[in-house]
């Protein structure tokens, strides 16, 4: 058994020698290898937006939201990635508006930034409507998805929120990250 194991390896070896030896000359004569430097793209560690993104103007309450979904983000001890992923949740489900009562017409008693439900348990209705309390509810929930730093914003999103629109969250992308490199350092 030793033998034919030593007799294929020789074998192997052989073919890598005369291999190397045939084209080692070929290679020699070969043009010279162009070393100028190339550009290499880096990928960063989130994803890049996916789809069609959408854009909206704020207004002073909506960017005091945006303010307080960062300043949140950040107490929890939580990325950039993090207040991403809160801010195209909160711009889907409110466009980034504290969202009171939305009477009759709604089905469901949604609330706040994230509308996030009392009877779901997110909260009472004024800690739901309270955007520091609400962002930390949902940081919490996003905490608890495996993996949600490297998926998909709107997987992360619909993992948390569970939505019945669950590709949605990710028109909001672009704009969130607009706005996370614009307040995080304020």
């Amino acid at each position: 058994m030793n033998t034919i194991f030593r007799k294929s390896m020789l074998s192997v070896a052989g073919l890598a020698f005369a291999g190397g030896v045939f084209a080692g000359p070929i290679a020699a004569h070969a043009n010279p290898v162009d070393t100028k430097p190339v550009a290499v793209a880096v990928q960063s560690a989130a994803p890049k937006p996916q789809g069609e993104q959408s854009r909206i103007t704020l207004n002073d309450e909506q960017t005091a939201n945006v303010k307080a979904i960062i300043a949140a983000t950040k107490k929890a001890g939580m990325p950039e990635r993090a207040a991403v992923i809160s801010i195209a949740t909160s711009l889907q489900e409110s466009k980034l508006e504290n969202l009171g009562h939305l009477g009759d017409a709604n089905d469901h008693d949604s609330l706040g930034l994230f509308q996030q439900r009392p009877t779901s348990g997110w909260g009472t209705p004024e800690q739901i409507t309270d955007p520091a309390y609400s962002t930390t509810a949902f940081l919490k929930g996003l905490k608890q998805v495996d993996g949600w730093q490297d998926m998909a914003l709107t997987d992360a999103a619909q993992t948390v929120q569970v939505s019945a629109y669950p590709d949605a969250y990710a028109q909001w992308e672009q704009q969130a990250t607009d706005l996370v490199a614009q307040h995080w350092n304020s």
